[in-house]
């Protein structure tokens, strides 16, 4: 088998899994098909040599955020007969709304040019953690920094909102 082929192969596979997070009616099992998702995606991740990636990908998202995104929705109990019905205005906005958002799609895709991508060859130093570490503190080390800052800042506001809710009350 190709590398093309298997390219192919997990592409559909990746898909068919992101459709049926969509699809599908019970929680826990969209869940466990966007866990799904992940793994194929960090599948993607290794063909394309990045290593690095895919373990960081497996480990954070499938990993930690899918377990916690599993115990909310046990703790929740969530039920047909205790869900509120939407009105018909909310269901006809939201129709709107993803129409809108399709033809938006449609417009900047009919725009896009495709042109062939120039496959560099693979060596064995591509897709290291060394390389990553060089490039992301030498080339893109102003927007590192600046997004840890603004990780902190929505840390901080978040426990100043959770403080001021708890005095509230």
């Amino acid at each position: 088998m190709s590398i093309e082929t298997i390219f192919w192969i997990l592409g559909a596979l990746t898909i068919a899994s992101a459709l049926m997070v969509i699809i599908s009616s019970h929680p826990v099992r969209s869940i466990l098909y966007l866990i799904v998702t992940f793994f194929m995606i960090s599948a993607h991740y290794v063909l394309m040599n990045a290593q690095f990636l895919a373990i960081v990908n497996i480990i954070v998202y499938a990993g930690a955020i899918m377990v916690l995104f599993l115990f909310v929705l046990m703790m929740l109990n969530l039920s047909k007969d205790k869900e509120p019905k939407s009105p018909l205005k909310m269901t006809a906005a939201a129709v709107i709304a993803g129409g809108s958002l399709l033809v938006v799609l449609v417009a900047a895709m009919r725009d896009a040019v495709l042109s062939p991508s120039n496959i560099i060859s693979s060596t064995n130093q591509q897709g290291l953690v060394e390389n990553l570490g060089k490039e992301l503190f030498t080339t893109y080390v102003l927007p590192f920094e600046i997004s840890s800052v603004l990780f902190i800042s929505a840390i901080v506001g978040a426990v100043v909102l959770a403080k001021r809710e708890k005095q509230l009350l």
